[in-house]
C-alpha cells in the first residue's frame, strides 16, 4: 500500500453483533469525511461488514481498527479486522468465490477483496487472521 499517514486510528472490539454496526457507522462516517464517493462508501462499508462479521463468527471475535488516512495528495479509509481464531487453513481455496466454510454465499473474502482498492491478508492455522483493507479518494 502506498505510504500513509494516519490521523488517530479508532480501536473497536468486535465481540457482538451490535459491534459489526458500530464498525459499519465508524467506517461510514470515516469514508465520509474523506470525501469518498456514496459508490465508493457504500464498496468500503459493505466490505468492513462482511470482515467484521468474519472476525466474529470465524475468528471467534477479535478487533477492528479503523482511521482516516492521507497520502498527500488524497485521503482514505483504512480498517484493519484481527482475531486470534484457527485461522485459514487453505487461503486460496478462502479467496475462491462460492467457497464456503459455513453456510453463507462464499462472496465474504472473495467479496470484499473486489470491492476495495487495497486488500492484505495474514493468515495461519492456529494463528488468527489479519486483514486490511482500504480505499481511497479518487
Amino acid at each position: 500500500m502506498t505510504a500513509a499517514t494516519s490521523e488517530t486510528a479508532e480501536r473497536l472490539p468486535v465481540r457482538a453483533d451490535s459491534d459489526v454496526v458500530k464498525v459499519r457507522q465508524l467506517v461510514r462516517s470515516l469514508a465520509q469525511q474523506a470525501r469518498l464517493s456514496l459508490v465508493d462508501q457504500t464498496k468500503l462499508v459493505t466490505a468492513a461488514s462482511e470482515l467484521a462479521r468474519n472476525t466474529l463468527v470465524y475468528g471467534g471475535g477479535g478487533e477492528a481498527e479503523v482511521e482516516l488516512v492521507s497520502d498527500g495528495a488524497r485521503t482514505g479509509v483504512r480498517a484493519v479486522f484481527s482475531d486470534e481464531g484457527p485461522g485459514i487453513p487453505d487461503l486460496d481455496l478462502a479467496l475462491t468465490d462460492g467457497w464456503t466454510s459455513g453456510s453463507g454465499l462464499g462472496l465474504g473474502l472473495s467479496g470484499s477483496r473486489r470491492l476495495v482498492q487495497h486488500f492484505a491478508i495474514d493468515t495461519a492455522p492456529g494463528v488468527g487472521t489479519r486483514v486490511e483493507i482500504a480505499t481511497w479518494s479518487r
